[in-house]
């Protein structure tokens, strides 16, 4: 089930994506904008009842309405260097346990909303593809067993990053934080298996990442297991999981799309701040 959340006469509603179609690529598995459509439910998907929703009856054609970042976490959870090939272009090898970050709920985008490169503050802002996992339940101290029962689903998300500002700080809060340098969506997959899912980036149609999930040298149970040892997790929070190798810098007028294989495809324009 894909959960999308949208505005539609001003108001922000959440619903279920379908389509027709059984494709490989664009807005999801193949299928254009026009082909897809979203049934409204009723209040929100998150919490006790998650996965339990409830249809209004009320039905729009994805083209006829502006879709959102599909949730708007209290926090984003970022993992760096889990795969080992982009752990090594950035000239270090990937770190024993897990190496957490937190980007703020601030940094969250949707589907095509622009990346604002600060260009006063950094000349070097790059792209980096990765699956999300959404939670969708407080937890804390998640065993492996139940790591099922907490997730909510998965999504497309771009940890851009200043990468100058990176380097230079000594720490990633600044690098990571900037509003709209967290891109989510188009839509959350809640039924999906993440264990080898093809990921690609592209910036201008250019492929620039290209790997699979399989290729996580923490994997995702590990992933919750850990950031659920060091600090609850509540719903709609979001936990990136790693960026593969191919990372590079975006300039104004880009336009960046980060595709995982079962869940759709997110893009975004980049613009300078003015």
């Amino acid at each position: 089930m894909r959960i999308a959340r949208f505005a539609v006469e001003n108001e922000v509603r959440y619903g279920v994506v379908d389509s027709p179609g059984n494709g490989s690529a664009g807005g999801v598995n193949g299928d254009s904008a026009d082909a897809l459509s979203v049934a409204e439910i009723a209040g929100h998907p998150f919490g006790p009842s998650a996965g339990d929703v409830r249809l209004t009856g009320a039905r729009h054609q994805v083209a006829d309405v502006r879709l959102l970042a599909p949730v708007l976490p209290s926090k984003v959870v970022a993992i760096g260097k889990n795969y080992l090939e982009h752990a090594r272009e950035t000239g270090s090898e990937p770190p024993a346990e897990p190496l957490i970050f937190l980007k703020p709920s601030t940094a969250v985008i949707g589907p095509g909303d622009p990346i604002v490169r600060p260009v006063r503050l950094s000349q070097r802002v790059d792209f980096e593809g990765e699956l999300a996992v959404v939670f969708g339940r407080l937890c804390r101290d998640v065993p492996a067993e139940r790591v099922p029962e907490v997730i909510f689903g998965y999504t497309c998300a771009n940890d851009v990053t200043a990468r100058d500002l990176q380097r230079s700080d000594g720490q990633w809060a600044r690098a990571k934080g900037f509003d709209t340098f967290c891109p989510l969506g188009p839509w959350i997959e809640t039924s999906l298996d993440p264990a080898d899912l093809e990921l690609t980036t592209t910036v201008n149609g250019e492929i620039r990442q290209q790997s699979r999930t399989s290729l996580l040298i923490h994997d995702i149970t590990t992933l919750v297991r850990y950031v659920t040892s060091v600090m609850t997790m509540l719903p709609g929070d979001v936990l990136l999981t790693g960026t593969p190798a191919g990372i590079g810098p975006l300039v104004a007028g880009d336009s960046v799309t980060v595709r995982v294989d079962g869940i759709g495809t997110l893009g975004n324009p980049v613009v300078d701040a003015s």
